[in-house]
C-alpha cells in the first residue's frame, strides 16, 4: 500500500520438503554392502525480521521486460501493462528465491477501472489512491482510475508522473508486501506488532515494512531499466517521485518520511543486493 503526497494509507499485513526416494538399482547398481550416503538436509529457512534467508539472495537476475507504451488514463492499457508486467516480476523474484531454498508463489491480481471490494477491505481505500496487498489472498488488488486521477483527498500519480514506468514501480512495492510474505518478514512483523505495548511501535514496525518494500521495489526497476528501458531521466523521475510520497502532516507515520521513502527507493536501486533493504537492523532516525 502506497500514499501520494496528501493521505496516509493502511498497511499490509500475512513448505514443506520431501526426503528423496531411495530407489532399488538394477543395472549398475551398487556391489553389495555398499554404504548408501544419507541424504542431505537442508537448513530451516530463517524467517526472522534481522537475519532472514532472503539476505542471501543477493542481487535480482537482470531481466527482460519491455515496458511499452501504455496510456494510464485507459484502463485496458495500464490493465494490461501491469499483469504483463507482473510477469517480469515473477520470473526475477521467483529466481532470487528458489536459490536460497524460499520456495516460490505468484501473486494474483485483481485490477478494476473503478472500485471493487476485497478480503482486506474497500479499494482503494478511502482518501487514497493506492493499490494494497491483501496477504489472505495473496493477492494486489488497485483501481487504474483512483491511481491516474486520485479519490477524495489524494491526489493521483498522474499529477506528479503519467509515465507508466512510475505505476510499474508502485506495483513493484506492492510485489515487495508478497516477497515479505513469502519470506515469513511479514508474519514475523505481525507477530511484533501483536506483542507491542504502544501505537509508537506498532507504527515503527509498518515504516520498516512499508519501506522495505520500497527498497525491494527499486532492486526490481533496476533489474529491468536496461530492456524496459529506464534511462537516466525516468530514473531521475522515478527517484524524484519516491521522494514524494509517504507520510505527510495530520496522517499515521505508517510508511516513512518522503525524504527516507526515497532513500530506501534508491538504495534498491544503487545496491541491488537483497540484504541491503534490511530495514529492520537499521537505526530508528533511518526509518523514520
Amino acid at each position: 500500500m502506497f500514499t501520494v503526497l496528501v493521505v496516509g494509507a493502511s498497511l499490509s499485513d500475512r513448505a514443506t520438503s520431501r526426503e528423496p526416494v531411495v530407489t532399488t538399482l538394477r543395472d549398475g547398481a551398487r556391489p553389495t554392502g555398499e554404504p548408501t550416503r544419507a541424504p542431505q538436509k537442508k537448513a530451516p529457512l530463517n524467517t526472522s525480521l534481522k537475519s532472514n534467508t532472503v539476505y542471501a539472495a543477493g542481487p535480482l537476475p537482470r531481466t527482460r521486460c519491455r515496458g511499452g507504451g501504455a496510456n494510464v488514463f485507459v484502463h485496458a492499457q495500464i490493465k494490461a501493462h501491469i499483469l504483463r508486467t507482473a510477469k517480469c516480476m515473477d520470473q526475477a523474484w521467483k529466481t532470487a528465491l528458489e536459490k536460497v531454498g524460499i520456495p516460490f508463489e505468484r501473486p494474483k491480481w485483481v485490477i478494476a477501472a473503478g472500485k471493487g471490494r476485497g478480503p482486506c477491505g474497500d479499494f482503494p481505500q478511502s482518501n487514497s489512491a493506492a493499490p494494497y496487498y491483501c496477504p489472505r489472498t495473496m493477492s494486489v488488488y488497485a483501481s487504474t482510475k483512483a491511481m491516474a486521477n486520485g479519490n477524495g483527498e489524494a491526489a493521483g500519480y498522474a499529477s506528479f508522473s503519467a509515465w507508466h514506468g512510475t505505476y510499474t514501480a508502485m506495483m513493484g512495492h506492492e510485489y515487495g508486501h508478497h516477497v515479505q510474505q513469502l519470506t515469513g518478514l511479514a508474519q514475523a512483523r505481525w507477530e511484533r506488532t501483536l506483542a507491542s505495548a504502544s501505537e509508537s511501535q506498532r507504527l515503527a514496525l509498518s515504516r520498516r515494512l512499508e519501506l522495505q518494500a520500497n527498497c525491494f521495489a527499486g532492486m526490481f526497476m533496476r533489474a529491468v531499466a536496461p530492456t524496459y528501458p529506464v534511462p537516466a531521466g525516468r530514473r531521475d523521475d522515478l527517484f524524484a517521485f519516491w521522494s514524494n510520497v509517504g507520510d505527510q502532516p495530520g496522517w499515521p507515520r505508517d510508511h516513512g518520511s518522503p525524504p527516507n521513502n526515497g532513500v530506501w527507493f534508491r538504495q534498491g536501486w544503487q545496491k541491488q543486493r537483497t540484504h541491503q533493504c534490511n530495514t529492520w537492523a537499521m537505526p530508528a532516525n533511518a526509518v523514520s
